[in-house]
Parts: structure tokens; C-alpha cells; sequence
């Protein structure tokens, strides 16, 4: 989603204006919706000039862990499950100009753990760039040491949201921070919960209109939302997003560089894939898609 800036103290989530009347939401997700939908994000790589550093921000800052290392390539997870895989390679810096990368989005297991996870940034001064409420989500943005963008957000019970036929209502609007962090309870943050996942890739294109075509012709993606050659949202199973494009710093880009930083491969699971294969998209952007585990 586009965000919009809030005002920043030594970089990290300023308070200012946010309402004295705390109120308590209901719990906020269901993150198994995301993951029952027939094809969902499942994995993201990164190309990184230097993946120790990329790793130690992600565990630091996000809150994966470690799960393995071989060769060049660090795998980083929530408990057990992989999520981001780090590849050290001999690359120049991304440019956001170009097709790539816009931000990965990890989708926490319940409100409570995106209130902890502001509460520390708060206390830490973790520098973020947005902080939003999309109806639909709650999410946080920030930007690791080598210019890829991070989403952390929570889901509204999708019961919850609101549908137009086959469109669904998003905004971005300011996040209440005090209400967020109401859900606390006091309890520290430590590390991604069990139940987080990649709940869906935000990426940059040349054109967002045919990037929806090749997305729905590609792996049956219905579109939730579009705003003609700017942006458009994707998902399967009603899910608010599993894939968005965007043109907006990036219109009439060709395809990216391969010796850039930053996207390495996007993996999705599908109900709909017999074995394990690749595609390229119309930008040079490499999709795994393999079978749903029985």
C-alpha cells in the first residue's frame, strides 16, 4: 500500500496527536485466511551486498530467526517455517527507479504482536518511514541498511472487511499508535511469533496494467483493487492482497537489472501447481511457484 509519512522523533514512531481515549480493539486477524487462499506467498530471496549485515538487521529489527546457512545464503524464519532467504552476491545498489522490489510484508499472527513490535520499536528509536491504517490492516514500514522495503502489519478479521462485488475497501490513513498499543498488556516483544508469514509482495513495475494481466493470466491472481497503469492489488481465496504493483516511481521501466540488489526470486504455494516450476515476469522478476505439502 502507499503510506503516509508520520512525523518521526530520532527516527522511530512519534505519538503526536494520538487520541488520550485509548480504546481496546478485538483481536485482529485471522493470518491462516491468508495462508488458506489456493496460492499464497510463501518465500522471498534477496540479493544482498552484504547478507550478514541484511541477516543481522532482519533478526534485530524484524524479529526472524536463523534456521540455516549454506554456501552464501542465510535462511531467516519464525520458528521453523523459512520466510526470507539472503543471498550474498557481487552486486551493485538497487536503484527504486527500476522494476524490483518495493517492500516484503510479514504478517503477524495477531494484533497484540504488531502492538509489541511498536512498543519496542518506540522504545529502541527503530527508525520507520510509515505507519497506516488500511481498513483492512494495520502496518508499519520500514527500510533494512540496503534500500528494500519492510511492511509489518496485522489483519483485520476479514469478516470484517468491506467488498464492493469483487473490490475491496483499503485506505491509508493515519495509524492510531495509542490505540495499537493498548494491546499490549505489557508483554515484551520477542521475536516473530509462530504464525508469521510473507503475507504478500509488494512489487515495482513499468506498467501496473500489465502487470495485473500477467499476474491473472500467469497464476489465476483476481484483482481486489486497480488504479489503472499506477497500481493494483491481486490476491486468490478473498484474501485483500497477496500481490500489489505499482508504477509510481517506476512507470515505463523495462526489465531490471540482474547485477542490482534487491529481489532474488518471489516463491508462492499453490493448490493449482502440479510440480515445481519458474516464471519470469514481463520485468525480469523470477516466481517460484511449487505444490501445496500433503
Amino acid at each position: 500500500m502507499r503510506f503516509t509519512r508520520r512525523e518521526l522523533v530520532g527516527g522511530a514512531i512519534a505519538l503526536v496527536g494520538t487520541a488520550v481515549n485509548i480504546r481496546t480493539e478485538a483481536k485482529m486477524n485471522d493470518v491462516s485466511f491468508a495462508a488458506k487462499a489456493p496460492t499464497y506467498v510463501s518465500k522471498i530471496g534477496i540479493k544482498a551486498k552484504d547478507a550478514d549485515l541484511l541477516s543481522t538487521y532482519y533478526q534485530d529489527v524484524v524479529g526472524l530467526r536463523e534456521i540455516s546457512r549454506k554456501g552464501q545464503s542465510i535462511t531467516l524464519g519464525a520458528g521453523e517455517t523459512p520466510l526470507l532467504e539472503i543471498e550474498q552476491a557481487t552486486v551493485r545498489a538497487d536503484d527504486p527507479q527500476s522494476a524490483g522490489l518495493y517492500h516484503t510484508a510479514f504478517l503477524l499472527p495477531e494484533r497484540a504482536d504488531l502492538a509489541q513490535w511498536a512498543k519496542r520499536a518506540i522504545d529502541r528509536r527503530i527508525p520507520i518511514v510509515g505507519a497506516s491504517d488500511h481498513l483492512v490492516s494495520e502496518a508499519i514500514y520500514l527500510t533494512d541498511p540496503e534500500g528494500n522495503g519492510i511492511e509489518i502489519y496485522a489483519d483485520r478479521p476479514h469478516e470484517k472487511w468491506t467488498w464492493n462485488g469483487s473490490t475491496v475497501a483499503m485506505a491509508t490513513e493515519p495509524l492510531d499508535v495509542g490505540n495499537l498499543l493498548a494491546e499490549t498488556d505489557g508483554r515484551p516483544w520477542s521475536g516473530a511469533p509462530d504464525g508469521t508469514m510473507v503475507g504478500h509482495l509488494h512489487l515495482r513495475v513499468g506498467n501496473a496494467k500489465e502487470a495485473e494481466t500477467w499476474w491473472q493470466s500467469e497464476l489465476g491472481l483476481d484483482t481486489v483493487a486497480a488504479y489503472g497503469a499506477a497500481a493494483v492489488f491481486m490476491s486468490t481465496g478473498g484474501y485483500h492482497h497477496h500481490v500489489a504493483a505499482n508504477a509510481w516511481q517506476s512507470r515505463g521501466a523495462g526489465r531490471r537489472d540482474n547485477d542490482r540488489s534487491g529481489l532474488a526470486w518471489a516463491e508462492f504455494t499453490s493448490t493449482n501447481a502440479k510440480e515445481e516450476r519458474e516464471i519470469v515476469d514481463p520485468w525480469g522478476n523470477l516466481i517460484r511457484i511449487v505444490p501445496t505439502k500433503a
